[in-house]
């Protein structure tokens, strides 16, 4: 049975059903999900990531943690955490660059939150001069200090969609029409964790359940000492639809094939802030493309460029441009930086 009979049989059953729900079933079904039962990465997949486009994102990245290992006294044991490490591209550029860092590699114990067993071989292989640690949720990563990073997993949880109407909102759901999915609207009731004050009627508004709980929980980790980075695409705050599929490449309609595209949804990073505020000092939201160059990716890439030719220069031209260019991911992509209480922001965020 596909995945579309199932969920058609379950709204049958019991009703609509949440956006949240759809996406949790489309991504993570046990038999049935897409990152339960794919590679979704690269040219054969569905998508690209920010660390397979070069090798330079993730150099950047691992210098600016390596850096706020070094401001933070060089503790060591430490946790390097990533976050839907994707084929482990990300961790393993990393930890390349981190050896040019005295005692940096030596102190990590390297620990990755993944879902997908085939997404964990790929790791497993990318990473096997390191011991990798598994964990089945952010709220497994043990205590101490903790640097982590995650880009872009937060787009890929699950959302739900409420649109005002009045002093309530009317939630989003998927339900059945003839056979098909399609989306209907609930009738209207109060959302506790919506302000409507500031919404014009008719507004669609986005909020990700799981997105509180995961930031206070890397919050609480680094609370005593580390950082995080959380890289992805979105807005300050959450307005309107962004609810997408990608398939080979190309967007698709979200209801269109369950269980084979992928579904991720802009995230809201004022709510990243919020979360974390409580425990942990917080950086402004930074546009990827600024946060690279302060880094200086750009003497990275004119470095590597100096030892290319024809195709290969061309190509590796083209993604520097790609993670850069404001028209690009540049500012498509935000950074958002964690750190603890006094302790200085890794560098490359606005304070």
């Amino acid at each position: 049975m596909s995945l579309r009979d199932l969920l058609l049989t379950r709204i049958r059953a019991t009703g609509p059903i949440t956006v949240a729900d759809y996406m949790a079933d489309c991504l993570l079904h046990p038999t049935l999900g897409y990152y339960t039962t794919r590679d979704p990465l690269g040219a054969a997949g569905d998508f690209t990531t920010a660390p397979e486009i070069s090798q330079i994102f993730g150099e950047m990245l691992g210098l600016c943690l390596a850096r706020a290992w070094l401001d933070q006294g060089q503790p060591a044991p430490f946790v390097l955490a990533e976050l839907g490490p994707g084929r482990g591209t990300l961790m393993a550029d990393i930890l390349r660059v981190g050896r040019a860092v005295p005692g940096f590699v030596q102190a990590a114990r390297i620990h990755l939150v993944e879902a997908s067993p085939t997404l964990r071989a790929a790791q497993a292989e990318a990473l096997a001069d390191h011991a990798p640690v598994w964990l089945d949720q952010v709220e497994d990563l043990p205590r101490g200090p903790t640097f982590l990073v995650a880009n872009e997993f937060l787009d890929a949880l699950p959302i739900r969609q409420h649109v005002r109407d009045g002093t309530g909102w009317r939630e989003r759901l998927v339900t059945e029409s003839e056979g098909a999915l399609t989306l209907a609207l609930a009738p209207a009731m109060p959302v506790p964790e919506l302000d409507f004050h500031d919404v014009p009627p008719g507004t669609l508004v986005e909020r990700c359940p799981a997105l509180p709980g995961i930031i206070a929980t890397v919050a609480d980790r680094i609370a005593d000492g580390g950082a995080a980075l959380f890289v992805d695409y979105g807005h300050r705050r959450s307005r309107g639809d962004t609810l997408q599929a990608l398939r080979s490449h190309q967007p698709e309609d979200p209801l269109a094939n369950p269980g084979q595209a992928d579904l991720t949804a802009h995230v809201d990073f004022e709510a990243i802030a919020r979360a974390a505020a409580p425990v942990a000092q917080v950086s402004a939201m930074t546009t990827q493309g600024v946060f690279l160059e302060r880094l200086g990716i750009t003497a990275r890439a004119q470095a590597l460029a100096a030892r290319l030719s024809g195709p290969a220069l061309d190509a590796h031209v083209a993604a520097h441009r790609r993670l850069t260019h404001p028209g690009e991911m540049g500012d498509l992509f935000k950074v958002i930086a964690l750190a603890p209480p006094g302790a200085p922001l890794p560098p490359g965020v606005d304070p």
